[in-house]
């Protein structure tokens, strides 16, 4: 009997199904009409004025003020927007005076590029300047732009400003919104996270995800409230509750670990009450004091960490009732301080340039803008400076893989060109082009939370229409910006990907490391010699251990997209990060227990916790493989450690490959 040959699978490889699959967002509309106006406006008055090229110089420098308009806060939305407008108008001047001068313009584009990579290691903002500055430089290097010199990034910083004023109409009325609403959706996940903790048949893996949105959301609400104080004059009552409000709600995240590890019961009165202090919160200053439904006291039958978050809301519902808010916060409301206001300007730029990492990353990126620009000055490629821009989005940094940002910029521009090709085809140049507009712009915030490779399939459309604009090639610009966009895929995979071998890792076992330091020393200030030490500081290293155990996270995510055998090494990590979380979810736990009556530890009990995970950070620096390593603990088994010990027992017993072998 013969043997059937096995068959051949065709389902696509994991890191492709993860890539591709879209990422669950709403729908944000508020920025979708600002997209569709700021875009077609231009085009429109353009065309009345009889001058449809500059109309879509102004509408492409909208494009970037819309890929920039991210920000919630509205002082925040200044810096997204209108700083990278004017590191756009600066690329586009340098451009426009090096186009036309051969290889001079090749040197020119790379030094600028050069520049660029180093500025996106500075921060969010600077990364997007960075971006704009390459972007508009190669734009102003291929295309001959119509006007004066200063005419084109007059009219491009002109489109991007009109995305700010659309985005800040609203201030007057709403200022202070965003801020309340991410307050009150941390309020929201903390109750959610309360039902995890507290219901019995609630799995790990729920209490998990619940406890990671409420680090996500704390990070973003922290960072929304800090970043508008350090830039308020004075003390503003609203801002400070707002600040009195968070801090209020650490308590109660403290204790849901308790109730979690211990398998306590919650009343469902708690997450009932932390909703409605949620909706209070989002009506704004002036509501009605929020109705918690509370008992007076909690019956005796419910457990230590139920008390813990009992009081906590009972604590939060007064701090929002508090006639003078501004008593209620002192020197720990910078619990969470955003990484962006940690530095300043003059210390991050002397770091950028003294950064070797900073460095090489300009370096990696100048030298793909340099084989880009040098291929299409040795060989005809219309319009060339499309296999420049394919470079600058593939090879960004903060934004993800290069491997699936090469791939996932392949299929979208794939997708988008279907789109341009039936556009060009079938509509005329003039009005027609201000209703295409107005329904393609609007799509692009639409999809680009979706990820990557939707945002570029909403891009490349709207960008194909207005080099036509300038251009009138029509149906012919299709097939050579899919043969462009190849092309730079192809530069930055062998010349900003294999030819790098830092890019094939990830830094998940390097970070997981400091995590794990750092949870040592969170133990160890939790049960140290001084009793405890200070509740402020240790809220401190609590908040900033899940802040990195969240950025961990999503290093995990964009890891998992990589290839074989990047993308199998980081989800062997997985085991261990969960493991690290639960340590410092069992360490919160037991500090919860003692301060509502559990005996403290002993010194040496706590000693030996640091011990052991102090040897685990320094096992994932320095060996190539981690070795399961029996641990095995000599305090007494009715120790208010002894959770904690499990989880750093099971946590050793890991073993994980070193991405760096």
């Amino acid at each position: 009997m013969r043997r059937r040959a096995p068959l051949v699978s065709l389902a696509p490889p994991d890191w492709l199904v993860r890539s591709l699959k879209p990422q669950p967002a709403p729908v944000p509309w508020a920025a979708v009409a600002r997209a569709a106006v700021a875009m077609a406006l231009p085009v429109a008055i353009g065309t009345a004025a009889g001058h449809p090229a500059y109309g879509a110089l102004a509408s492409m420098g909208a494009l970037s003020g819309v890929i920039g308009d991210t920000a919630d806060a509205y002082r925040m939305r200044i810096l997204n927007i209108a700083v990278p407008q004017l590191f756009g108008a600066l690329g586009v001047t340098l451009g426009s005076l090096a186009h036309g001068h051969g290889w001079a313009a090749v040197a020119a584009v790379t030094l600028v590029a050069l520049v660029s990579g180093m500025m996106s290691t500075i921060g969010a903002v600077a990364s997007v300047s960075g971006l704009l500055l390459l972007l508009n430089a190669v734009i102003g290097a291929g295309l001959p732009l119509p006007g004066e010199w200063w005419l084109a990034p007059a009219l491009m910083t002109g489109g991007g400003l009109l995305v700010l004023v659309l985005a800040l109409l609203a201030w007057p009325l709403r200022s202070g919104v965003p801020e309340r609403a991410a307050v009150a959706a941390a309020y929201e996940k903390v109750a959610a996270l309360l039902e995890a903790a507290g219901t019995e048949h609630t799995g790990d893996d729920a209490y998990d995800e619940a406890r990671a949105a409420v680090t996500a959301q704390l990070n973003q609400a922290y960072d929304l409230v800090l970043a508008r104080r350090a830039r308020d004059h004075g003390r503003s009552p609203d801002l400070v509750r707002l600040i009195a409000e968070l801090n209020a709600i650490t308590p109660v995240v403290e204790a849901a670990p308790a109730a979690h590890q211990y398998g306590e019961e919650l009343p469902p009165e708690l997450p009932a009450a932390a909703r409605r202090l949620a909706a209070a919160i989002a009506r704004g200053p002036g509501a009605e004091p929020a109705a918690l439904g509370l008992p007076a006291e909690l019956p005796e039958t419910y457990g230590a960490a139920a008390r813990a978050v009992y009081q906590a809301l009972r604590h939060a519902a007064d701090t929002l009732a508090d006639p003078d808010p501004l008593t209620a916060v002192h020197a720990d409301d910078r619990l969470g301080r955003p990484a962006a206001l940690r530095v300043r300007a003059r210390r991050a730029t002397r770091n950028v340039i003294l950064s070797g990492a900073s460095w090489r990353y300009g370096l990696r990126l100048a030298l793909c803008i340099g084989i880009a620009q040098s291929l299409v000055s040795l060989i005809d490629v219309p319009r060339s400076y499309w296999v420049a821009l394919t470079v600058t989005f593939v090879l960004k940094p903060d934004f993800g893989s290069v491997f699936s940002r090469a791939v996932m910029r392949a299929l979208g521009t794939a997708a988008g060109l279907v789109v341009a090709a039936a556009v060009l085809s079938a509509v005329d140049r003039g009005w027609w082009d201000v209703p295409v507009v107005l329904v393609l712009a609007a799509l692009i915030p639409a999809l680009t939370p979706r990820g990557y490779g939707y945002q570029t399939a909403a891009i490349t459309p709207v960008i194909l229409l207005l080099s036509d604009v300038l251009n009138h090639q029509g149906f012919g610009l299709v097939l050579p910006r899919l043969l462009d966009s190849l092309i730079g895929c192809a530069i930055a995979l062998v010349a900003g990907y294999l030819l790098w071998p830092e890019s094939w890792h990830t830094r998940i076992g390097d970070r997981l490391a400091d995590a794990v330091a750092d949870t040592a020393a969170y133990v160890e200030c939790a049960f140290g010699q001084d009793g405890g030490g200070d509740p402020a500081a240790r809220a401190r290293m609590r908040r900033r251990l899940y802040r990195d155990l969240s950025d961990i996270r999503t290093e995990f995510q964009r890891a998992l997209t990589e290839p074989p055998p990047v993308g199998a090494r980081a989800a062997a990590w997985w085991p261990l990060v969960v493991a690290v979380e639960r340590i410092v979810d069992a360490t919160t736990a037991a500090r919860v227990r003692v301060r509502h009556g559990a005996s403290a530890p002993e010194g040496a009990e706590a000693g030996e916790v640091v011990r052991q995970l102090r040897e685990l950070a320094a096992a994932l620096r320095e060996v190539e493989v981690l070795v399961p390593v029996p641990v095995e603990f000599t305090g007494p088994k009715d120790s208010v450690l002894e959770p904690l010990r499990q989880e750093v027992a099971a946590a050793r017993a890991i073993a994980s490959p070193r991405p760096q072998a």
